[in-house]
């Protein structure tokens, strides 16, 4: 019986891995492309500067590469739950003509991200007793 749960948790881990690589290459684009001109206008409209446009890419990319790396895959999941909710947050209030119906993406990778950290959460819980020692 030992090697069912065993057999159960490698193909678990696989899974979890696939949702990370999928989940990485969409960020890295997404990131990419706030670096271009498509998303001016947009954060435009939220009001706090083209800065924050660039700072989101930075984040997006830097947790996309993280969700690669095994020792830090929890921890990027996390973040890049937090900033989904917060593009959530700022589509259903900042957003000209934004609300529920535009949050759903930025929703959606949420729940995606907060699945894999779940996951990964021993993974965080040792990363961040790490942190507690020092």
């Amino acid at each position: 019986m030992p090697e069912q749960s065993s057999t159960a948790a490698k193909i678990g881990d696989i899974v979890v891995w696939i949702l990370q690589i999928v989940l990485a290459v969409q960020f890295v684009m997404n990131g990419y492309a706030l670096f271009t001109d498509q998303f001016v206008a947009k954060f435009d409209d939220i009001g706090f500067g083209q800065w924050f446009r660039y700072l989101t890419g930075v984040l997006e990319i830097a947790t996309a590469l993280g969700l690669l790396i095994p020792r830090i895959c929890g921890l990027a999941a996390l973040a890049l739950a937090g900033i989904m909710a917060g593009a959530a947050l700022t589509e259903i209030f900042l957003v000209t003509n934004g609300g529920l119906d535009d949050a759903t993406l930025p929703l959606l990778f949420m729940v995606w991200a907060l699945v894999i950290a779940v996951y990964r959460r021993e993974q965080i819980l040792g990363a961040l007793s790490l942190v507690k020692r020092k």
